[in-house]
């Protein structure tokens, strides 16, 4: 089973990659692992993408695209792929299409993680750990039983990271959107597009999903 996760961050796309991956036996393929672990390997592709990303241009989706051709052909894809991060244009995704094509290959679904974006900012924005141990708070929906105290390890440093403030959140929500809104209609067309509410909890979300699946 072939499967895409579209998703803004922060919408849950890695969990449930994460339990399909359990589940299913299916690999989560993220674009940056695959550009990284190819300059690793010191392949002639993996050359490529070094001298490109060393001079900071944009890996072509040509390239892109061969890397994912080269990775789905490995024992462990057997059973099925999840992309993580790619496609992002119809152009990308009518360059995958192909590609699966000539491999005799299909995408069996591709799941839209809906979210309300005012609601997701507060749930990011909102998050900060524990600056010892790590614990996780949230400032609504998870406090420390004791107001500025750790309740794992009684510390009392917090720590936010940058990219969970809510300006910052606020803008990478719009560039999934502008970048992504495209993709929907492309893949509504094609019979294979499916949406789950991504606000819901991770087991809800999770079970809407799994009836995505038996239906595919």
């Amino acid at each position: 089973m072939n499967l895409i996760l579209l998703g803004p961050p922060g919408a849950g796309k890695g969990t449930q990659a994460q339990l399909l991956k359990d589940r299913r036996g299916l690999v989560q393929l993220s674009t940056g692992d695959m550009l990284r672990a190819a300059v690793a390997s010191g392949s002639e592709l993996g050359k490529t993408v070094k001298s490109i990303m060393a001079s900071g241009g944009l890996v072509p989706d040509e390239t892109m695209i061969n890397l994912i051709a080269d990775r789905i052909a490995q024992p462990d894809c057997a059973k099925g792929f999840i992309l993580d991060g790619f496609p992002r244009t119809t152009r990308q995704a009518e360059a995958l299409d192909a590609m699966l094509a000539a491999k005799g290959l299909k995408l069996d679904g591709v799941i839209e993680l809906k979210v309300d974006d005012a609601a997701l900012v507060e749930r990011i924005s909102g998050r900060y750990s524990c600056a010892k141990c790590g614990a996780g708070y949230h400032d609504s929906y998870k406090k420390p039983k004791k107001a500025g105290i750790c309740d794992s390890c009684g510390a009392e440093q917090f720590t936010r990271r940058e990219d969970d403030k809510a300006e910052v959140v606020a803008s990478r929500l719009e560039a999934y959107h502008r970048q992504t809104a495209p993709l929907l209609p492309y893949y509504k067309a094609r019979g294979v597009l499916r949406t789950v509410d991504g606000m819901a909890g991770i087991d809800e979300v999770q079970g809407q999903i799994e009836k995505v699946l038996a239906g595919a």
